[in-house]
């Protein structure tokens, strides 16, 4: 695997010799799995009604995990009507500020438990345990106190004097942040008064099942919160439910339109957040090792498996050999390996379908006429690896930068002019997210102005509060998640 080699200045320092570091493994056994895990309805474990089973494996080892049910038809209909049970009984008539305690308690539990739920994440899921341990848990648990401080000024939040909840809200989420997905759907339609049917990914259902252990622990009323596992018929049967009056999906493009021809002509509220391919834009004054740091964020966390990860990197043709060399220097310091040893910077790709992709997409970089390059990586003998990438020589009509990969591949073109780079960032059917680097602030904004993506960073990349509304435009899909904004979706002004 690539080594770090530091730099140490001193006066009396000649020579700095390489070092590597120790390994520094979280321990698994903080996590107790169970063989087998059924279906969350009313407020209680259920087996599959068809007794359909399914095994979840660790990307980074292939072994079985645990089995899990199958959630069928009938397992759907048996949660939509639990939830709507919750919801005309009980959690749609309390108080705000009744709903609130409920939310504190599941973002404290969620806290208090938060190196389970890390180890967890990285078991299931095959990222690094530091981004579970600093990004994914802290977030999800900062949803839940965010969206508890909006459920009792709910008439306040700017959508009607007396907002209402919709009802039951079916939510499909994937499996690239999977407890954090579930926090950003289940928060906001909490809060706000909506129960909900929650279908976690197939390939990272644990930490779901998790939250509802969690959601036992606090009291939540029965039916407010069901959680179905399965593939993709399960979520094509919850969205297809005619009780279920929300609809919150993040995922595939692909799939958001099925999702959107299967609701269209139905009383149901819908929301997407899809796919991207995310310009980072480096202007030749831009602090460059600030935004080299910003490039390795913006597409190498979490293995590039991130909506919103700047997989095309825009550089001032002024610059763009100097960026590239830091760019070089700085992946080689990364470490491929153990998900759950605390130095790892690159995990385990989710699968071995996503893999294949990568694959797939990264071969045809090379034979369109990119020149592909990669640190020196070791892969591991057993799992799903891929080394970070870098395509150089990218063309805007190369499917490198155009569909979007989900992994660890950065395609790279250059510009020369401020708009050369929006009219080459805009080049896609997306706009979920884009980044600016340069020290003139009169350009950010502009380029912000111009940049069609629902969110720009600034000097920076990746960053998420929850008090910040994320979301896109084109085929990166409609609505907001996060904020004031995030309540929007969940309620009937």
């Amino acid at each position: 695997m690539p080594r770090v080699a530091p730099h140490v200045e001193a006066a009396t320092v000649d020579s700095v010799a390489a070092f590597d570091y120790a390994p520094a493994p979280e321990s698994r056994d903080i996590v107790r799995l169970d063989a087998e895990y059924g279906l969350f309805v009313g407020g209680e474990f259920h087996p599959a009604v068809s007794g359909r089973t399914f095994v979840t494996i660790n990307p980074a080892t292939e072994e079985p995990l645990a089995s899990v049910a199958e959630a069928g038809v009938e397992d759907v209909d048996r949660a939509v009507a639990a939830a709507r049970a919750a919801y005309e009984d009980g959690w749609g008539r309390l108080r705000g500020r009744e709903r609130a305690k409920y939310l504190f308690r599941i973002a404290r539990v969620i806290q208090e438990r938060a190196r389970e739920l890390a180890v967890l994440e990285s078991l299931d899921n095959g990222k690094p345990i530091r981004e579970s341990r600093d990004v994914d848990i802290p977030l999800a648990a900062a949803h839940f106190f965010y969206y508890a401080g909006w459920a009792d000024k709910l008439e306040h939040a700017g959508f009607g004097p007396q907002p209402r909840a919709l009802g039951v809200a079916g939510q499909v989420i994937p499996w690239n942040f999977p407890l954090l997905m579930a926090a950003w759907k289940l928060a906001p339609a909490l809060a706000t008064g909506n129960t909900c049917v929650l279908k976690p990914a197939e390939t990272t259902p644990l930490s779901a099942l998790f939250l509802a252990q969690i959601c036992q622990e606090v009291g939540l009323p029965p039916g407010t919160v069901n959680i179905l596992t399965g593939a993709g018929a399960t979520g094509a049967a919850l969205v297809a439910h005619p009780g279920v009056d929300k609809v919150a999906f993040t995922g595939s493009t692909e799939v958001g339109k099925e999702i959107r021809r299967a609701v269209a002509g139905t009383h149901k509220r819908l929301t997407l957040e899809l796919g991207g391919k995310a310009a980072n834009v480096i202007f030749e004054d831009a602090p460059i090792d600030q935004a080299v740091e910003g490039i390795v964020n913006g597409i190498f966390f979490n293995q590039g498996h991130v909506c919103c990860a700047g997989s095309r990197l825009l550089v001032q043709e002024s610059v763009a050999d100097l960026v590239l060399d830091r760019l070089r220097e700085r992946l080689a310091t990364l470490r491929l390996g153990d998900p759950l040893d605390k130095n790892t910077d690159i995990g385990a790709i989710n699968s071995a379908e996503q893999l294949a992709k990568i694959r797939g997409l990264a071969d045809a970089g090379s034979e369109e006429g990119a020149e592909r390059w990669s640190p020196p990586c070791t892969l591991p003998d057993r799992g799903f690896w891929f080394p970070p990438t870098v395509f150089t020589g990218v063309s805007q009509s190369h499917r490198i930068a155009r569909e979007e990969i989900f992994g660890p591949v950065l395609s790279v073109l250059t510009f020369r002019t401020p708009a050369e780079a929006v009219a080459k960032a805009n080049n896609t059917p997306y706009g979920l997210s884009a980044g600016v680097w340069t020290e003139k602030g009169s350009l950010i904004l502009w380029m912000a102005q111009q940049l069609e993506a629902g969110v720009v960073w600034a000097n920076t990349y990746n960053r998420f509060d929850p008090a910040s509304p994320f979301g896109g435009y084109q085929e990166s899909g409609f609505g907001r998640e996060g904020g004031r904004h995030g309540l929007e979706g969940y309620l009937d002004g």
